[in-house]
């Protein structure tokens, strides 16, 4: 089938695996929205849900876009597969199948045109740099060379982002609902093929920009700044979910994940969920339904369920822009702590990540 009739099919179906909001169509779309779904399928090959599930938020939607086409799809120093092993290894360190069942498989296709072409990248060396920064004999040596870090620390930031939305969003195999599993390996060798296609279109380095305001890059996120591009995205991208996060998270709930952050070394959380229900003990009543969503998305997003997303919504009156708006900014806080802790080659060092 050619691209032009199977993208807006993929797209269609992309858009009913959204669970807790509704999905935006083009019809009801702002502007904004509109231009990330064009420019999504365009460059991306496809309206991939980990990203439109956003659109009920449009700035973050935009923010979320630019932060994957300018680390993961525009062409740079590192190449696509190594930043889909990264992608990979980090979707199975955060527990993320939905994620990790995609960036493996392009992984697998795009790691063969890669080989060919001479590319030399290392799954084992790549996984054991991105998901070991906290083991007790200090952290492994970056795998690549200083002029690939903006990337593949932004595709593993980008990720850890990704991850935990996805996994309050989205099911955990990439089918839309009623769909049986069994139809998991057709839909992906089809998909796969469209994101690879998409792959080998040119893509012109900040494209994507426009879509939000200027802003600075802040000090924690300095690995970027040789990378006008990536650098571009993270400063404006963050802005918008920082300010997502003064509209819709409460002040006392920020101020409880991100003094929870400071001290956190990127591990899992277990299976319980006592850890949460302690730390929100001291929230006020009505904050405390948000407080625990806020903190399984930072913290643990596996452990998210129906039920803690309904919570949060009757006690706090979540509208689905709000709900978006509150994982967002928690996922991406966490997502910037775990930059803090990776490792880079000594000549990409940057400034310590504020307190």
């Amino acid at each position: 089938m050619p691209a032009t009739l199977l993208r807006p099919v993929l797209s269609a179906l992309g858009l009913t695996q959204i669970r807790h909001v509704a999905a935006v169509r083009r019809r009801r779309a702002t502007a904004t929205v509109v231009r990330v779904y064009q420019q999504m399928e365009e460059d991306f090959g496809v309206l991939a849900p980990p990203v439109g599930l956003h659109a009920p938020a449009p700035e973050v939607l935009a923010a979320t876009w630019t932060l994957l086409r300018e680390t993961l799809i525009v062409p740079g120093t590192a190449p696509r597969a190594t930043k889909e092993a990264v992608a990979t290894a980090v979707s199975l360190g955060n527990a993320c199948p939905y994620c990790a069942t995609i960036h493996n498989s392009a992984l697998s296709l795009l790691g063969i045109a890669d080989r060919e072409a001479g590319a030399e990248w290392d799954v084992e060396a790549l996984a054991d740099w991105v998901l070991l920064p906290q083991r007790p004999d200090g952290p492994p040596a970056p795998p690549f060379p200083p002029e690939q870090t903006a990337e593949l620390v932004g595709v593993a930031v980008l990720l850890h982002y990704l991850n935990r939305m996805t996994n309050v969003f989205l099911r955990d195999v990439p089918l839309p609902p009623g769909v049986p599993d069994l139809a998991l390996s057709p839909v992906l060798w089809v998909l796969s093929r469209v994101l690879v296609r998409a792959s080998r279109a040119p893509h012109r380095p900040g494209e994507s920009l426009d879509l939000l305001p200027a802003a600075a890059l802040p000090d924690d996120l300095m690995w970027a700044r040789d990378n006008e591009s990536v650098a571009g995205a993270f400063a404006r991208a963050c802005a918008a979910m920082d300010e997502a996060g003064r509209r819709s998270v409460p002040p006392e709930v920020r101020a409880l994940v991100v003094e929870n952050l400071a001290g956190w070394r990127g591990g899992l959380r277990g299976i319980s969920r006592s850890w949460v229900e302690e730390l929100i003990s001291g929230l006020p009543e009505r904050d405390r339904a948000g407080g625990r969503l806020a903190l399984l998305v930072a913290f643990a997003s596996y452990q998210v369920d129906d039920g803690i997303v309904e919570q949060a919504r009757r006690a706090g009156g979540l509208d689905d822009r709000t709900l978006v708006e509150l994982c967002s900014w928690a996922a991406m806080v966490a997502a910037r702590r775990v930059s803090a802790l990776l490792p880079l080659p000594p000549e990409a060092d940057r400034k310590s990540d504020p307190s």
